[in-house]
């Protein structure tokens, strides 16, 4: 088991990405904690990783809230020891956000996702690099969406936001990586096994004038392998990134978007 005698913190362990990383996480051996806002989404997680013979803990928490994040770390802590990798998966719903011209976007919905995501990541970091750097190991991960890097149109504030998110993972490598903290994000295609890249393509097609089928169609294209990044794909890249056997990997963005992205 890759990550036998870990311990995880996920947060938004409820939605589709975190449920999934956290339910890969606990099958390689690892002691997840799941956090989000909703209290019944995480049980329900925890509920299904512990029938299969994992163990998992929940606790409701705000990523954004740094008093909330800082005392359920010191909790897991003073529980389990140490925290070993901090996985933050939280989303926005894009209603409101994405499918509209730069031009008509209000300025609040614009900073929207620029200053939650930010925060949040921000916060669940350093709160978790506190207790990584005291112990002298762990990792912090993320996840971003190709436009953090490939300009698309009608992402809005969203893209910024992204964008931000792998420049703080280079910051957070350069001052932490030294005392063995490792800082890593993945970056993917939408999936479209998640609920919510549906309501993406919904409506982004809707206001190029599309059918959302033939939108999807066409970003599979983009890729060189002709197919867009699957869940499954991202949860086994993450069990191995969050692994010893990558513990050269820091500063880093995993680029798993099959070719829509080229390094």
């Amino acid at each position: 088991m890759l990550l036998e005698n870990k311990n995880i913190v996920v947060y938004g362990a409820g939605g589709a990405i975190g449920s999934a990383v956290a339910r890969a996480f606990a099958y390689e051996g690892a002691r997840v904690f799941l956090t989000g806002r909703n209290r019944d989404s995480i049980d329900t997680v925890a509920k299904e990783i512990t029938a299969a013979g994992g163990a998992a803990e929940t606790a409701v928490v705000d990523a954004c809230d740094e008093t909330a994040v800082i005392g359920h770390l010191a909790a897991v802590v003073a529980d389990a020891g140490s925290i070993d990798v901090s996985f933050n998966a939280i989303g926005i719903p894009p209603q409101g956000l994405q499918g509209i011209p730069l031009t008509d976007l209000p300025v609040e919905n614009f900073l929207r996702p620029i200053t939650a995501y930010t925060q949040a990541h921000f916060v669940t970091a350093k709160s978790a690099a506190r207790h990584m750097i005291a112990q002298r190991s762990g990792v912090i991960m993320m996840n971003t969406p190709e436009p953090a890097r490939s300009p698309l149109p009608l992402v809005g504030g969203m893209s910024v936001g992204w964008a931000a998110m792998e420049g703080l993972n280079r910051s957070m490598s350069a001052e932490w990586a030294q005392h063995g903290v490792r800082s890593i994000c993945l970056r993917t295609t939408g999936m479209l096994d998640t609920p919510v890249i549906h309501t993406v393509y919904g409506l982004h097609a809707d206001a190029i004038g599309i059918p959302k089928e033939q939108l999807v169609a066409a970003a599979g294209e983009m890729t060189h392998r002709k197919q867009l990044t699957t869940l499954a794909e991202l949860t086994q890249a993450a069990v191995l990134l969050a692994s010893d056997r990558a513990s050269a990997m820091t500063g880093t963005v995993a680029n798993l978007t099959g070719g829509i992205i080229v390094d």
